[in-house]
């Protein structure tokens, strides 16, 4: 194990850390704004390792660096009956809340004057934002981190150019065996392309990238097709005769396809690019996100099965703290250049941002959406008995989820568990 490997495990694991912290963050920004009383800020959970008071907030770190909280006073309404000031203290972290938000608990840290300080008693969309805040700073950085690596780092894209020629064509089920004498050669090097020529036209079409190129290639199988490449300065027009074969799908990796055949290998650069494709990579992002949220039972079932028995870990199902940070290890310990390496950490961190504050959306307790459902809920109640003229409803009681809030704390504690020990036993690996 590299010294470069352990350095990369560390950084990458503070950064998520500096990621949960400002998720907090963003919890407790506006709860302070709109006045909600706020006793304690941590990152992590268990015993504390330190803390230091700051006015009426503790702030602090502790020795479970798996996530983290803010406790609010009075996040639970006083059950129908219960005398005014009869008030419970709960948190925003996803574990930590359960033990506090049972009612008759904490009720000594709401004191006198504390009536309006409580987070029950804000408006509806005062609780949506305060509790949006979090996820919401995992977005921003998410965006952020890939908007520095799109637009000022640029992206690796694969260009026109040749970097090296197949001397033989080896079906994809059997990809990464030398060639033998049963191998036909390449049309590639029938033709006598090489390393270093640039296509400029394939077929008759005018090459702008080597996407295009490359569904021009796949769609030509068993023609000869007239190519015109650059050589050292010199266009050279060239015939080639391209073949099939079997090869991996650009739509779904899972299945192979009988395709056209050249036999190149294209080169790779860096490019910047406009904010356009930071659009584009966002919402390709949000897709995969989603779902990856809406097969998460199904992913979970190959992270168990992957724990438990020899099968291979699948590289874009889920990974805890420790595959994301084992990851970052990988990266630091690679041989490929600094800006490459930091370019692919700010796309970790980005990845793994938009991740954490997606999941938070789940409209479920103990998750920060579950929080945001009942207070869009509350709302939704209040105008409609306005728009009715009936009295006004008060305030949506989400203690009444509590046995659902249980159960998902224990998915929740569950999955975190397996994660860990599949990242540990069989960890997703960057070369496979």
């Amino acid at each position: 194990m590299s010294w470069l490997f352990v350095v990369g495990i560390v950084v990458f694991f503070f950064g998520l850390l500096a990621s949960i912290a400002l998720h907090e963050l963003g919890h407790l920004s506006f709860a302070k704004l709109f006045g909600v009383r706020v006793p304690q800020y941590m990152v992590g959970f268990g015993p504390t390792m330190w803390s230091r008071h700051t006015g009426e907030t503790e702030y602090g770190v502790k020795w479970i660096p798996l996530g983290g909280y803010i406790r609010m006073i009075g996040m639970l309404p006083p059950r129908r009956g219960d005398a005014e000031g009869t008030l419970r203290g709960s948190s925003t972290g996803p574990f930590q809340s359960l033990i506090e938000s049972a009612r008759g608990a904490s009720l000594e840290e709401v004191g006198p004057g504390d009536e309006d300080r409580v987070f029950y008693r804000k408006k509806w969309w005062q609780k949506v934002i305060i509790m949006f805040a979090g996820p919401l700073m995992n977005l921003v950085l998410a965006f952020v981190f890939i908007s520095i690596v799109v637009m000022g780092i640029g992206v690796s894209a694969y260009q026109p150019v040749i970097s090296a020629v197949s001397k033989c064509a080896i079906p994809a089920a059997q990809a990464g065996r030398d060639c033998t004498a049963s191998d036909p050669v390449t049309p590639a090097v029938q033709a006598g392309l090489r390393p270093g020529d640039r296509i400029e036209s394939y077929d008759g079409h005018k090459v702008k990238s080597y996407t295009s190129l490359q569904e021009l290639i796949r769609a030509s199988g068993g023609r000869t097709v007239p190519v015109v490449v650059r050589r050292s300065g010199q266009d050279l027009a060239l015939s080639v005769q391209v073949t099939t074969n079997e090869m991996q799908s650009l739509t779904d990796p899972d299945k192979t396809e009988k395709v056209g055949f050249l036999g190149i290998t294209p080169t790779s650069a860096r490019e910047r690019q406009g904010p356009g494709t930071v659009v584009s990579a966002m919402t390709d992002l949000t897709t995969r996100t989603v779902g990856s949220l809406i097969n998460m039972p199904k992913k979970m079932v190959g992270v168990w099965n992957a724990a438990f028995s020899d099968k291979k870990r699948d590289p874009n199902g889920p990974i805890g703290v420790v595959g994301a940070s084992r990851i970052g290890g990988e990266i630091a310990a690679s041989d490929e250049p600094g800006l490459d390496k930091f370019a692919f950490f700010l796309m970790m961190l980005g990845t793994v941002n938009f991740a954490i504050g997606m999941f938070n959306l789940v409209p479920l307790l103990p998750l920060d959406g579950g929080h945001i459902l009942g207070a869009l809920w509350e709302g939704l109640k209040r105008g409609i008995a306005r728009l009715a003229h009936r009295p006004d409803p008060g305030h949506v009681d989400v203690a009444k989820a509590l046995p659902l809030t249980y159960a998902m704390a224990a998915v929740i504690i569950t999955m975190g568990a397996l994660l860990i020990y599949a990242d540990l036993v069989n960890p997703v690996r960057l070369n496979g």
